[in-house]
């Protein structure tokens, strides 16, 4: 099953670094997914896991990854850590991950999970306000879909750094890539679709006649 996910869903939709084919092929994503939903883990939708929460789809977790490109060099912060898969993606990518989980049942589950991946370190916080003791970070993944991306985290980033998220954009999911430029982020959007609700990042709805 997973390697039929690699071949139809991230081979069929632009996910071309050889890293990050490798990464999703060798994570065994069954084993971040409650056991009831186990058979499911490779579809190409979100999967519940617990605590009202879905994984991303691996397409979208696929896409986002293949345009942040992600080295060795880079110092990456992942929001949204959930039971921990994103970051054991990461793990072989990058140079250091810190996932923050908001939720503290997920986030006990996410550090069980990755217990002995040394280059992992799974916090618990707020969302939207990022991990400040870590930064500045090269690389911000934000997994899952969101309304807004607050500027804490933009002020986390690097000179040169560079955030994916799905952003609920005009009314639309859209995946994006922002680059930083003078302490503001600048976005390109590259997909329609996906990405499953992330909560901390909801405008506040205004009151009207």
């Amino acid at each position: 099953m997973r390697k039929a996910m690699v071949v139809s869903q991230l081979r069929t939709t632009e996910v071309s670094d050889p890293h990050v084919i490798a990464a999703m092929s060798h994570t065994a994503r069954e084993d971040f997914v409650p056991a009831a939903q186990r058979s499911f883990a490779y579809a190409d939708r979100g999967v519940q896991i617990d605590e009202g929460r879905a994984l991303n789809a691996p397409l979208t977790t696929g896409r986002l990854l293949n345009v942040a490109h992600v080295t060795k060099a880079d110092n990456v912060l992942l929001i949204g850590a959930a039971t921990g898969y994103t970051a054991a993606v990461l793990a072989p990518l990058a140079g250091s991950v810190t996932a923050v989980e908001q939720n503290a049942k997920l986030a006990a589950m996410a550090k069980k999970n990755l217990a002995g991946v040394d280059n992992v370190k799974v916090e618990t916080g707020n969302h939207a306000d990022g991990w400040n003791a870590s930064a500045p970070y090269s690389v911000i993944v934000v997994d899952g879909l969101v309304e807004q991306i607050p500027q804490t985290l933009i002020d986390q980033l690097s000179p040169d750094g560079r955030i994916v998220a799905s952003i609920l954009h005009d009314g639309v999911p859209r995946l994006a890539l922002g680059r930083t430029a003078g302490g503001h982020v600048g976005y390109q959007y590259f997909a329609d679709g996906g990405g499953c609700p992330l909560p901390g990042f909801e405008i506040a709805k205004s009151f009207k006649f």
